[in-house]
């Protein structure tokens, strides 16, 4: 019998974070076996693993109730602690769909450097079509639109009244039109608190799920969205809050570079 483990990550609070779905062992289980545990534990993704050719490498591929996505970040980082907590704490890789993910775990912490990022504005048909499921207006942008990649893609919208943010109220299927007709996955709605700090809220209708409390990919994206806007002069370490907004608050660490593609995201997970 498969054995599922439920964590929530970027968060040390149990009652914080998002929640993943775990399989540590997922062999014998094929694309729809997988699909079909995804679906039934019902978090916006689960994450199915097999151990690699070298120690301390996994084989990981990633499920949300609807599709197979080329990489999650946050079942990433739960995926990473709960092995940690098997075979000790150090560093992991993970070969994913969208390339292979170095990590590092400690006791409950663990670190993933994405593959590549990149970013490019967003053509103005897709920007009109995104603003009109999202139900926001023009004049509600306080940065360049983009399409953003670390590993899946994201379009990053960003606007200058967190209000706007915390009543957010899209068109699900709509949004879920627009984003699968550019290949992303989420929408990255963001608004900036502080320089270094900003309130993320991370719809997901492509998988089926109205909002993700913490998205780690994502995460990736934007500091390379950020880097893309030459706003990355020196090292910085961006601290995003998610998930307030629906009440299950969580945190992610970004650190971005000027003169690397990857970015590195950390955060905590916990057992459910």
């Amino acid at each position: 019998m498969t054995e599922i483990l439920r964590y929530t990550a970027f968060s040390v609070d149990p009652d914080g974070g998002n929640r993943a779905g775990v399989v540590l062992d997922a062999s014998g289980l094929d694309d729809a076996a997988m699909l079909a545990i995804a679906a039934e534990v019902g978090y916006s993704e689960t994450a199915f693993v097999l151990p690699g050719a070298e120690p301390r490498t996994f084989t990981a591929r990633y499920f949300s109730p609807l599709v197979e996505v080329p990489f999650c970040g946050h079942a990433t980082i739960a995926t990473a602690v709960a092995l940690g907590e098997r075979i000790g704490a150090g560093p992991l890789v993970f070969d994913t769909p969208a390339g292979r993910i170095e990590l590092t775990t400690g006791a409950g912490t663990a670190s993933l450097t994405s593959v590549p990022t990149s970013s490019q504005p967003a053509s103005p048909d897709l920007v009109d079509r995104a603003l009109r499921a999202l139900r926001w207006d023009a004049s509600d942008l306080a940065w360049p639109v983009h399409v953003a990649r670390g590993g899946a893609g994201h379009l990053v919208v960003g606007v200058g009244s967190r209000e706007r943010l915390a009543k957010l109220d899209y068109d699900f299927d709509a949004l879920a039109d627009v984003l699968r007709s550019a290949g992303l996955i989420t929408a990255h709605l963001f608004h900036q608190r502080a320089e270094d700090v900003f309130d993320v809220r991370e719809p997901f209708p492509v998988g089926g799920v109205v909002e993700d409390a913490a998205t780690g990919a994502a995460a990736a994206a934007f500091g390379g969205y950020l880097r893309e806007l030459g706003l990355v002069t020196a090292p910085r370490a961006l601290v995003l809050h998610q998930g307030v907004d629906m009440g299950r608050p969580s945190e992610l660490l970004v650190d971005v570079r000027p003169d690397d593609p990857r970015v590195v995201v950390t955060g905590a997970a916990v057992p459910l």
